[in-house]
């Protein structure tokens, strides 16, 4: 049986500084966003971006950084009113939405020059027996790593509709992407760790962390851990019903 893991490091301390990335159009999850943005959209008795920072704060992370475009007043003043005991910091997109990538550049000055987690806000997961967040802490070794994607298992992707994103060796390390017309075994959750020099040599305007992440894969210092959990694709209102539905059986 292959087996995908990494040694955990001993008395690994979670980073300290979060991106929390919340900032797209949320088109797939319309008509609920033509007023509202998506982090905002109730799942489970709570806006997703609670979930999020939920889980943050439970992990000890004490510093995010939330980039904001799409309704950005409603979820700015949102997260002033929700968010407690977590230093909160806006990168302000309102002027022009520059992806993933894009907006990892305009925070990178209040990312601090230390790893750092990011998490996108539409994302709803269920601890397995360690918590998710630790779990990568854990598993980062800086020596060897510029990111470090927490991975599902394609079958356990619920909600999931794609054709799964990576494949790994069995120490985990990431050895490549999916290709066309094929099936990859893991799907990237929208948690990470990110080392800070990832962020360079970037192109002017918007732009995905596929670039951070496709240099990183050529230098083999991308790697995955895989998440022990449930984890949920909230990206549809028809997903927020099958979500519900299996939390609800927990």
């Amino acid at each position: 049986m292959t087996i995908y893991s990494l040694r955990p490091q001993p008395n690994a301390a979670v980073p300290k500084t979060a991106m929390v990335m919340a900032a797209g159009l949320g088109k797939r999850m319309r008509p609920l966003t033509v007023t509202r943005p998506k982090p905002l959209i109730d799942v489970a008795g709570k806006p997703l971006i609670d979930h999020v920072f939920d889980r943050l704060s439970a992990a000890g992370v004490r510093r995010a950084v939330v980039n904001v475009h799409y309704l950005a007043d409603q979820l700015e003043a949102h997260l002033r009113a929700r968010v407690k005991g977590i230093d909160l910091q806006i990168s302000d997109e309102r002027a022009r939405l520059m992806e993933t990538g894009g907006g990892l550049v305009q925070a990178r000055e209040m990312l601090g020059d230390d790893p750092f987690l990011c998490v996108n806000s539409d994302n709803l997961w269920v601890d397995g027996p360690s918590d998710a967040i630790r779990l990568l802490a854990a598993q980062w070794d800086d020596a060897k790593m510029d990111a470090l994607l927490l991975l599902v298992p394609l079958a356990r992707a619920t909600c999931h509709r794609g054709q799964g994103d990576f494949r790994l060796d069995p120490f985990g390390r990431i050895t490549e992407r999916r290709k066309p017309g094929r099936l990859a075994p893991f799907v990237f959750t929208g948690i990470q760790i990110l080392s800070p020099r990832v962020i360079r040599d970037w192109p002017e305007g918007p732009f995905s962390t596929n670039l951070f992440w496709n240099r990183a894969l050529d230098a083999g210092r991308l790697w995955g851990a895989v998440h022990q959990g449930l984890w949920f694709d909230v990206g549809s209102p028809r997903a927020i019903r099958e979500t519900e539905v299996a939390l609800a059986e927990l």
